[in-house]
C-alpha cells in the first residue's frame, strides 16, 4: 500500500473512534428515574402522565412543568423548557429524554404516543423537541 492510504486510513479510524466516544457518552439508553440519578448520565425514561398531580407552564421562563411514572412506578417531576407538548393530553404514554437533577428531571425532549386519529388501534408518535 502506499505511504498515503496507510495514513489515510489511519486518520478515518481515528476520527471514527473519536465520534464514536462522543457520541456514546451522551446517548444514554432507557432507565428508570432511580437509574437516570444514579447513572448522572443522559437517559430516555418511559412513563405515563400522572393527571392527579399538578402541571404548570411559566410563561417568563418557558418552562412546562409536571408529573410522571415511569415503567417501575416512581413519580418524579419533570421540567421541560418549551411550552407543553402537542396532544399531551392525550398521550398513552411518554418517553422523557434528559438529565436527572437534584428536585427534576430536566428533559430535552418530548416523545408523545398518542392513539392514532386515523384508525382505533393504531398508535402514532410524535416527537417534540427543543431548539439548541
Amino acid at each position: 500500500m502506499k505511504p498515503k492510504t496507510i495514513v489515510g486510513c489511519v486518520l478515518l479510524l481515528g476520527f471514527g473512534g473519536l465520534l464514536f466516544m462522543n457520541f456514546g457518552s451522551q446517548v444514554g439508553g432507557y432507565m428508570t428515574f432511580k437509574e437516570a440519578t444514579a447513572s448522572g448520565a443522559q437517559a430516555h425514561v418511559v412513563g405515563t402522565w400522572a393527571k392527579q398531580k399538578p402541571t404548570h407552564y411559566d410563561r417568563a421562563r418557558n418552562v412546562f412543568t409536571f408529573y410522571m411514572r415511569d415503567k417501575k412506578g416512581n413519580l418524579h417531576k419533570v421540567r421541560y423548557a418549551n411550552p407543553m407538548p402537542a396532544n399531551f393530553t392525550e398521550a398513552t404514554q411518554l418517553v422523557v429524554q434528559g438529565y436527572a437533577r437534584d428536585d427534576a428531571f430536566a428533559a430535552e425532549h418530548i416523545l408523545v404516543k398518542c392513539p392514532s386519529k386515523y384508525n382505533g388501534t393504531g398508535k402514532r408518535l410524535q416527537q417534540t423537541s427543543t431548539s439548541r
